[in-house]
């Protein structure tokens, strides 16, 4: 019967590896030495493999993934440090068990090999958020063989189920394995940061820690989404992994350090499964999860609850539902441009509308941009009819654009954007998350359109009823 020997929260800057900081590394000490408590403890627990998740790897919207090469290898060129380079066997026999638990409970698996890199034309070499932690570890631990994966933008459950299934796959192998989750914290922690700053980033980090500290697994998945986006994060879910790898076991969690002086967080913890107890999580996590939406529904206006009927209707149906008599007028008589935006596990599944009415009312218009929102969005795939309870909706009804002399007539919150350059143009809802001023909002519009931001273009601003 294989083993869990440990987990490790790991960052991954490049800087810290000397041969890319040279000197500079000296700037995140406590992460070095607390890297170097790692990889000792690591050789002590001599593992056969190391798992490692992680977040540049081969990440997909829609599923996890799994390098099934027989070897992998990189180097930090990317980074100046050509002569970083390391080789690692995959281990393809527990790979492949963690595959075929994973295809077991339905989560979506991308199976990398050779074929799929030509394919897709992904790179061939190791990341650096596998190097990083890794090059420490080899410090002090060689001989072992390694399995790279990496999450996808599935829900936190899934996340968790699939650590769940490496978990229940590593017990039925031979192996005694280290699974590490690679991933930075905040990258808006102070105001140096190169990608902004936020008060949440602190927050976040803060947070996540303490929960990981006492392992509250349940308060972690179920942390505040818009806290977590705001953050600018890149372990996340790396951890949701992790935490469902160590899922039935009774855990001794050690935060090792923090810090951020480039304003990224850098955390560093270490897990040590003491007993297994076979009690795990799973079925409460997925509980809560439809609890979360079932309330949701209950709290759906009438706006929201036609637009989810109407895409419930038609993919049951194949045909658009008529409008139901039971609405109130404003509905059945009045005429606006409409958007439907659907989230799933809180990101975007489809977005479409219409700046100007083109049905006969507000009822209409929502039926039918529902429906196209699930179906015609070209950035997604069609929703199918088993994503239909993930699905959470709403509802913005417009009000009739006016043109703006200047960006002083505009506040992100406030007013939506149309961007024009003769036949192009673009659009942005107001208030969205992570767009919070008027520069971005008109920014993101021209991007949509395709317009240069040195070309000639005209504002116009929108006033939206949201109904969620």
């Amino acid at each position: 019967m294989g083993k869990l020997m440990s987990a490790y929260l790991m960052p991954h800057p490049p800087i810290i590896v000397h041969e890319v900081g040279k000197g500079e590394e000296h700037k995140i000490q406590k992460t070095i030495d607390s890297f170097g408590i790692a990889a000792r403890n690591i050789k002590d627990q001599k593992p056969d493999t190391i798992i490692i998740i992680s977040p540049h790897a081969y990440v997909f919207s829609d599923a996890v993934s799994i390098d099934l090469r027989e070897t992998v290898e990189g180097d930090l060129g990317q980074f100046g440090a050509y002569n970083v380079k390391m080789e690692f066997k995959t281990d393809l026999s527990l790979a492949n068990v963690i595959v075929k638990n994973t295809e077991i409970e339905k989560i979506p698996i991308a199976k990398i090999d050779d074929k799929m890199i030509s394919k897709f034309k992904l790179s061939k070499k190791l990341d650096h958020g596998c190097i990083v932690p890794l090059y420490f570890v080899k410090k002090h631990c060689e001989n072992f063989e390694l399995i790279r994966m990496s999450y996808g933008f599935l829900s936190f459950e899934d996340l968790y189920n699939f650590g769940v299934q490496i978990g229940k796959s590593i017990r039925e192998s031979d192996r005694n394995v280290v699974f590490i989750a690679s991933g930075d914290l905040s990258h808006k922690l102070t105001p140096n940061s190169p990608n902004g700053y936020t008060p949440n980033g602190k927050v976040f980090d803060e947070t996540l820690l303490n929960l990981l500290r006492d392992m509250k697994v349940k308060e972690i998945i179920n942390m505040d989404k818009t806290l977590i986006e705001d953050a600018a994060e890149c372990g996340f879910r790396s951890v949701c992994v992790m935490l469902g790898v160590l899922d039935g076991y009774k855990v001794k969690a050690n935060i090792l350090s923090h810090e951020g002086p480039f304003g990224v967080g850098y955390g560093v913890a270490e897990f040590i499964p003491e007993s297994y107890t076979g009690i795990g999580l799973l079925d409460e996590l997925y509980r809560l999860k439809r609890e979360r939406i079932d309330n949701i529904r209950k709290s759906e206006d009438v706006y929201v609850k036609l637009a989810r009927e109407s895409l419930e209707y038609y993919l049951k149906n194949n045909s658009i539902m008529d409008v139901p008599d039971n609405l109130p007028d404003e509905m059945k008589e009045k005429k606006a441009g409409v958007f439907v935006s659907l989230h799933k596990d809180g990101e975007l599944r489809g977005c479409i509308g219409t700046v100007y009415p083109l049905k006969n009312n507000i009822a209409e218009e929502i039926i039918r941009n529902a429906v196209s929102a699930g179906t015609e969005d070209p950035r997604f795939y069609p929703v199918e009819i088993d994503e239909l309870d993930d699905i959470v909706y709403s509802v913005d009804v417009l009000t009739k654009p006016e043109p703006v002399k200047s960006k002083d007539d505009l506040d992100a919150k406030k007013y939506g954007v149309i961007v024009r350059s003769g036949y192009k143009s673009g659009l942005l809802l107001p208030d969205l998350d992570g767009v919070d001023t008027v520069d971005q909002q008109i920014s993101i519009a021209l991007r949509k359109a395709g317009i240069a931001p040195d070309e000639k273009y005209t504002i116009e601003r929108f006033e939206v009823v949201r109904h969620k």
